[in-house]
This record gives C-alpha cells, structure tokens and sequence, in this order.
C-alpha cells in the first residue's frame, strides 16, 4: 500500500453501519452487548455512509503517526456510546493511555485536532506540553461576564434509564452461543476456509493435553459435526472420546 500511494494510487474502503432501534435490544434474540456476536445482516443490513480514503503517505512518521491518538471517545455529535461494557472501559482507557503517551494536551497535537475547527473547552490549561496559546489571558471559567466559550446543552449526552441491582453475575441471555459459529461454519466460510481453519486450530491444539483436547473439540461438535470430526481426526482424538 505504501508504494501504491507513493506512485499516486489509492486505497478505499466502503464504510456501513448496522443500526437497530433502541427498543430492540431489550428483546433481541442475541445480546446485542456481547462482543462475540454479531447482528446478522438479514435482521439489520448494511446501511452505507461513505468512503475511507488514503490518496498520500505522512510526510513524517512521528508527527503524522506516532503521536496520532484514537479513541472511541473521539464522537461527533448525535453519535453516542451504548452501555456495552467492552466500549465503556474504552471509552476511558484509551485516553487515559494517551495522556500517559503523550501528555495531557494530546489534542492539541495538530495530527488529533479537527480539520476545520478548533476545540472551544475550559476542560484542559495549564498541563503539560499546551501548545495553542494556553487560552492567553482569558478567563478560565464560566459562566462569565466577558467573551469565551460557552455550554451548549443541545449537544449534552442523552440519559439513559438504568434499573436493577448492580453486582457480579453470569451470563443471564439464553441467545445459543453455537448458532453464530455454525452459521459461520456452514454457509460463510468455504471449503478452502475450513480447511485453512481446521489446520490453524489442530496445530496448537495437537501440542494441549488430552483432557484440554476433548473439552475443546466438544465445543466444536456443538457447532457442527463435521468441524468437530475433522478437528479431531486431525489431532488424533477417537471421537466417542470427546467429552465436556
């Protein structure tokens, strides 16, 4: 890919969203909060948005990616985090790791600024490495009598209802934890694709104990007979031994 921008080419990517209204998830017939599911597109198809584009390479590594800092709490608004627990331990924990990287006034690095505006915020002055004037002698607060920015309640995050008892529990969603794989397995991949799948599992696999062997190869046959058999006739597991 670099060569091909050196030469003037580019490289693109179709950009689609799967959106489903909020009364859904309540009532969806797979935990729309369980990072290893996913919504068919049969239920919620592809919605396309646009184009990822990259028509040059940085001119200087360091300034253009070393110090560029993504995070999912980067949002535009009328964009807003769900309650899925793997984004919201994100949406502080990729910050966190930048301000430690590079310094609580990452954003104003010119690579993690806005390309046609400029942040109006008292959130940040006066830390380490402020490279955009530090506010002057402005004030740093408000509400105020002089000119500054001011809070824009429209763009405020929406409440969300929250109910029931918090605490540590299992998993409670009765979705089948075997049906997305086997979907997968049976009518995603191709005969090339299970193969190159099959051999990729039964190496490391082949290398486990017995009893991690036949604990993992149950699970397979959940999903499909033909993955389980396959799997274990490669790593030579009898399959009547294949227990949970």
């Amino acid at each position: 890919m670099h060569e091909a921008l050196l030469n003037g080419g580019t490289a693109t990517w179709n950009w689609f969203v799967q959106v489903m209204p909020l009364a859904d998830a309540d009532k969806y017939r797979f935990d729309v909060y369980d990072v290893t599911k996913v919504w068919p597109q049969s239920d919620y198809p592809l919605k396309p948005v646009g184009k990822i584009v990259l028509n040059r390479n940085p001119e200087n590594f360091h300034a253009e990616t070393e110090q560029s800092a993504f995070a999912p709490s980067h949002m535009v608004p009328g964009i807003e985090p769900s309650m899925d627990k793997m984004l919201q331990g994100r949406l502080l924990n990729y910050p966190d790791a930048h301000r430690y990287r590079l310094g609580v006034n990452y954003d104003q690095i010119p690579i993690n600024c806005p390309y046609r505006a400029r942040l109006g915020t008292y959130h940040i002055r006066d830390g380490l490495m402020s490279v955009n004037g530090n506010g002057g002698s402005t004030a740093n607060y408000e509400p105020r009598s002089v000119e500054g920015p001011v809070e824009d309640k429209k763009y405020a995050i929406h409440a969300h209802p929250i109910q029931g008892t918090i605490g540590r529990y299992p998993h409670q969603h009765p979705n089948d934890n075997y049906e997305q794989p086997r979907t997968l397995f049976r009518k995603v991949l191709s005969e090339k694709d299970r193969t190159n799948l099959i051999n990729n599992i039964s190496g490391p696999l082949g290398a486990c104990r017995k009893d991690i062997q036949e604990r993992f190869v149950a699970h397979l046959y959940k999903v499909d007979p033909e993955y389980g058999s396959r799997v274990a006739e490669k790593i030579g597991l009898p399959v009547q031994k294949a227990k949970l």
